[in-house]
Order: C-alpha cells, then sequence, then structure tokens
C-alpha cells in the first residue's frame, strides 16, 4: 500500500454563503453507502446554524460524535490551536472515519485551507481527495457576484488596469479557482436560456480541465465527489488565488451579528422583513431558528439575498426552545436598523 492510499481522504466543500453546501451534505450522509463520514464544520457566526441543521438531519445512524465545528473563525489562521486538534480528534476514533467532510464558512478562502494539509501533524494522516465548489446557479445568473454588475463592466472596458473586484466577486474566483470540481446547484431556480451564460462565468475563473455538475437541492450522487483522489495539498501552484503573496484574512471585508426575537405564531412575517433588510443593507446571508408556539418542531430560517427558505426540522428536545438569527453582512453595516426591522 502506498503512502499516499494510507491517508485517509478529506473532501473540502467550499461556496458562498447560501450557496447549497450544507443541503449537499446531508445528501452525502444520506447516501453514503456505508461509509463511515466525519465532518468539520466552519462557520461564520456565534450560532452553529449549519451544524445544527445536519445534526436535526433524520438521518438514520447520524453520528454526532463525527461532527466538529469551528465557529467564527478562518481555519487556516488558526491550524495549531482549532484545525489540527480537530482532525486528531477525528482520528483518534475507533474505527477512524473513511472520509473527512469540511464545509468551509461561505466567506472561506479555499487555498489557504488546501495549505494547512501540509502541516507535520495532518500531512502524514490525511490527504486532500478534493476541493468542491458549490455554486449558486442563479445568484450567477443575476450577477450577484458583482456589486453592480452593468458599472462594473464599463469600468472594465473603459480601463483595464483598474481593480474594481468586490469583496463577494473576488471569493467567488478564489473558490473557483481552487476546485476539482463544481457543482452549478439550484438549476431549478434559472430561467431557460440562461446556462450557456453561466457556463461561460465559472469557465472564465475554473483552472483549465476542471468539470461542473448541475444540480438541485445539493442532490448529487457521492460517487462523482468523492474520490476524485487529487491530493491538492501537493497540487498548490495550479490554483490560483489573489492572495498568493501572503494570506490576508478572508473575513475582514466581513461581519455577523445575532439578533434574538419573540416566538412567532406565523413565521412567514419573516419573508417581508428579511426581504426589506435586504434591500436596504449590505445584507449576505439571515439563517436561524424561530419558536413557533404550539409546535413541537423547531423552525429554520434561510435566506440568501431575497430568497427565504423556511421549514420546520426537528423536535426541539431539550434545547431551549429560542428565536434567533443570525445576519451576515459587508463590514459596517447598520446593526442597530436592521435589528429594528426584524424585532419590529
Amino acid at each position: 500500500m502506498s503512502l499516499q492510499s494510507s491517508k485517509i481522504p478529506a473532501t473540502i466543500i467550499t461556496g458562498f454563503l447560501g450557496a447549497g453546501k450544507t443541503s449537499m451534505i446531508q445528501h452525502l450522509m444520506a447516501n453514503n453507502a456505508g461509509k463511515k463520514l466525519a465532518l468539520i464544520i466552519n462557520e461564520f457566526g456565534d450560532m452553529g446554524v449549519d451544524g445544527e441543521v445536519i445534526k436535526g438531519c433524520g438521518i438514520p445512524d447520524c453520528d454526532e460524535s463525527q461532527l466538529v465545528e469551528l465557529a467564527n473563525g478562518c481555519i487556516c489562521c488558526t491550524v495549531a490551536d482549532y484545525f489540527v486538534p480537530a482532525i486528531e480528534k477525528l482520528l483518534s476514533q475507533d474505527p477512524q472515519p473513511d472520509h473527512i467532510i469540511i464545509e468551509t464558512s461561505g466567506l472561506a478562502l479555499p487555498k489557504p485551507l488546501v495549505q494547512a494539509f501540509n502541516w507535520p501533524e495532518v500531512r502524514t494522516k490525511v490527504t486532500v481527495d478534493g476541493v468542491v465548489a458549490v455554486i449558486d446557479g442563479r445568484a450567477v445568473a443575476d450577477g450577484l457576484f458583482a456589486t453592480d454588475p452593468a458599472a462594473l463592466q464599463a469600468a472594465r472596458e473603459a480601463d483595464e488596469s483598474l481593480d474594481h473586484e468586490s469583496p463577494l466577486e473576488e471569493l467567488f474566483e478564489e473558490q473557483l479557482g481552487c476546485a476539482d470540481m463544481i457543482v452549478l446547484n439550484k438549476m431549478d431556480l434559472v430561467e431557460d436560456g440562461s446556462l450557456e451564460g453561466i457556463e461561460s462565468e465559472v469557465a472564465k475563473h475554473s483552472r483549465q480541465g476542471v468539470k461542473s455538475i448541475q444540480a438541485t437541492n445539493g442532490m448529487v450522487d457521492p460517487r462523482v465527489l468523492l474520490g476524485l483522489e487529487a491530493a491538492a495539498e501537493d497540487d498548490l501552484d495550479s490554483r490560483h488565488s489573489h492572495h498568493d503573496d501572503g494570506h490576508e484574512h478572508d473575513h475582514e471585508d466581513f461581519e455577523s451579528f445575532q439578533v434574538e426575537l419573540e416566538p412567532l405564531e406565523d413565521p412567514s412575517v419573516l419573508d417581508v422583513k428579511i426581504a426589506e433588510i435586504n434591500a436596504n443593507h449590505d445584507v449576505l446571508r439571515v439563517k436561524g431558528f424561530i419558536d413557533v408556539p404550539g409546535k413541537p418542531l423547531r423552525h429554520v430560517v434561510q435566506a440568501v439575498g431575497g430568497r427565504v427558505q423556511r421549514y420546520f426540522d426537528r423536535p426541539w428536545g431539550e434545547d431551549k426552545r429560542r428565536s434567533s438569527l443570525v445576519v451576515i453582512g459587508l463590514h459596517d453595516m447598520d446593526q442597530a436598523a436592521i435589528t429594528k426591522v426584524l424585532q419590529g
């Protein structure tokens, strides 16, 4: 057996806020063909919403001991303190996991995380089987990765030497430029005739030879995503990054805060409120849980832009019933005004 094959494979799942990473992980877990999957979830925000959603997935034999959450931090900046211990915790289990899945924060630069697998404590035990970028197809079709697509294009045509990239667009390019596989998700929301434009935009920022596949609700056969054998930690030079001359903290352009709400008899009232803060403030993502009186199940809220998804997922159980939302947006967004709308 070669050294490479003796290592446990790890798949890094990257993608912008709300692209569908968590849904895809749930699908992988439900269709893992008997493999023991371990999860590391890196979130931006103090309340671990994605981890809680996965715990409430209702999948038989879903072992919460195989899930490690790293909240409110950049994995690659905290390798010694958080990432290495997380890997060691998973590898200390008997039996060891067959495959490790890492869901990055939607604001993460993926290449520095791949570089973290070259740390001595990790390199001899785990290899990056592949980096999978999950892309919100509807968002690409709508030009949402540029602050003002028309103005941006005009400025570039006028002066190509200028750097007009927004933080969102740069993240989009970073995630594509590091990927071994690209999943064009939420294609059920894409209008007919838009696919060619989406594929063209994605191809501009992808590495040569990297394939893209289409998906809805993150439903991709695990055989397509796992087993790429990319050994990405040995192939860093081909993965373009804007930050190759020095890693900048990938969260510095963004911030998050938590809003506590009263129990809501009708959680649909949030749809209008979220649409309002999206239209008037620099909000990128809203996610959390709502206590609906008289209902035994927790109500999940996931919003990207003006699109709001809500559903009941699992009983509250021993958890304290609460209504709480995490708001993620650009740095210096008006937290007081946003909170007033959501609590009003």
